[in-house]
């Protein structure tokens, strides 16, 4: 082979290698190494066919026509591709245009034109997985031997570097699903709704939501106010059949006993003063979807017959009718009265009581989820930082002391507005003892950091100082005091030590109770 030939094929493989490297879809790797070969050896038309079942699939052609690429589908042992594809053995044919088998298989050339037609089967790990075939102006049989086996070269390049690219489509797409997947997963084991909180009473009313939610049995919720009750009643709803369809919620506590049977089932013109104009109920405009009643224990007793006649029945007649309307609407119904003692006392109906009880849900207190504390405080700062252009990023250790040493009688609302308070009163990006509500307020006087600095010794302060660092990290990690040591560069025996003399309990921290 002359120097020519020689730095030309060296050029091919240059120009082939640096395609291979910086493309990444398959179609255009072939795609580009067909066009170099086109430019460099003068081809007139190319072909590359991988291996699908027991077919041939042309992949990239150059030169063909369209009604030549819609027959580019040949089963294995028919015609030139096919035989090289099962014998695994080069094929030149130096004047296709005597070929007739060839020439009727693809509808190569006129008969008159002189082209030579060679085929290399592309092999990796010892298999075949395609053809590289192409046309060029015929040339003495040495010359096409060696263009042959230079082609045999590019066709295994061309192999490793469609596999390495399908290996990497594959993995992608593996990852894809499970992305997919674990999302999927996250979805059904995380919190529902806008629900927060991590403690084993709130996973347990995670799973209730979910037990509940894809049927149409009455939910009853019960909690004390500022539990969250209507954020529980939304959930059950966004995983229910029915999340698509209207959420109507009425506070039975909210309007007086002569207005809550027109709000609830609605009145025609003229059947009371003042009812100048037809008006729906809420039991009608939730059609189809859900009607949440929120604290049902106040609801007047001539109203509760008419729900109990609703929900056995689900009719009811508007106010000044006597027409009979059915609407398809779920129940979930809430209560921060205790409803056994109403019973008691006749201020509640016990058939009412049992049938909007087929399914109870019991919220607790904050006070009785300490855990969740800190949780529900960092989403309140994301909330406000962003509703009053604020930037606070953490809360001092003295004022998270004071969040879990309070007793929350207002439960997650009181929260929300405490926390509402220290963001606007909040000057620098941390909320300190002093930003808290007067009622949150300690007699204690390391629990306020100003003060604290005006009146401390140097130990002092730099022990609270540590305390947040070590605090922030263990709040950071979920209580795992491992994580949090390899974040602050801590060995495992000093950040134990320091957690024992600072008196910090990583449990606060980790979502367990």
């Amino acid at each position: 082979m002359n120097t020519k030939n020689k730095n030309q094929e060296i050029e091919i493989l240059q120009e082939i290698s640096t395609a291979v490297v910086h493309e990444r879809d398959i179609h255009n790797i072939i795609d580009s190494i067909l066009d170099i070969l086109s430019r460099k050896m003068g081809m007139h038309r190319a072909t590359l066919a991988l291996c699908q079942g027991d077919t041939l699939q042309i992949e990239v052609s150059r030169g063909l026509a369209d009604t030549e690429k819609k027959r580019g589908i040949y089963h294995l042992g028919e015609g030139i591709t096919g035989r090289v594809a099962l014998s695994g053995e080069s094929l030149c044919v130096p004047d296709i245009s005597k070929d007739k088998f060839f020439l009727n298989r693809t509808g190569a050339h006129k008969k008159d034109e002189h082209t030579a037609f060679i085929c290399v089967p592309i092999i990796r790990m010892e298999r075949i997985v395609g053809t590289l075939s192409v046309e060029r102006p015929s040339a003495d049989l040495d010359q096409l031997e060696k263009d042959k086996k230079f082609l045999e070269i590019i066709g295994n390049l061309a192999a490793e570097a469609v596999a390495a690219r399908q290996l990497e489509q594959e993995e992608k797409e593996k990852l894809q699903k499970e992305n997919e997947s674990l999302r999927s997963k996250i979805e059904s084991i995380g919190t529902p709704g806008k629900l927060i909180g991590n403690c084993r009473s709130m996973r347990a009313l995670y799973e209730q939501i979910r037990q509940v939610a894809p049927t149409d049995a009455t939910v009853l919720i019960r909690g004390s106010s500022g539990t969250g009750k209507e954020l529980v009643a939304n959930a059950i709803r966004l995983l229910s059949p029915r999340k698509d369809k209207p959420f109507i919620t009425l506070n039975c506590a909210a309007l007086p006993e002569n207005l809550i049977e027109s709000e609830l089932f609605g009145h025609e013109k003229g059947s009371f003063t003042g009812a100048v104009s037809q008006r729906i109920g809420r039991a009608e405009a939730a059609g189809g979807g859900t009607l949440f009643l929120d604290e049902i224990g106040d609801l007047a007793p001539s109203s509760q017959v008419k729900l109990l006649r609703f929900l056995q029945e689900k009719t009811f007649s508007r106010i000044g009718s006597n027409e009979e309307i059915s609407s398809d609407v779920r129940i979930i119904a809430a209560t921060s009265r205790d409803l056994e003692s109403f019973i008691d006392d006749g201020k509640f109906r016990l058939d009412l009581f049992y049938r909007l009880n087929v399914f109870p849900i019991h919220i607790p207190d904050l006070s009785k989820r300490r855990c969740d504390i800190l949780l529900l405080a960092e989403h309140f700062i994301g909330k406000y930082n962003l509703r009053y252009g604020k930037n606070v990023k953490r809360i001092s250790q003295p004022a998270i002391n004071l969040l879990y040493a309070y007793q929350w009688p207002g439960n997650v609302r009181e929260l929300e507005n405490c926390i509402e308070r220290a963001v606007l009163t909040c000057s620098n990006d941390c909320i300190n003892s002093s930003n808290l509500p007067p009622s949150l307020q300690s007699d204690e006087p390391f629990q306020n950091e100003e003060d604290l600095a005006d009146s401390s010794d140097f130990k002092t302060l730099v022990a609270n100082y540590e305390r947040g660092l070590i605090t922030d990290s263990l709040k950071k990690n979920k209580g795992n005091m491992s994580a949090a040591a390899r974040e602050l560069n801590l060995s495992p025996r000093v950040i134990h030590y320091k957690i024992g003399i600072l008196d910090i309990h990583p449990d606060l921290y980790s979502g367990e109770n």
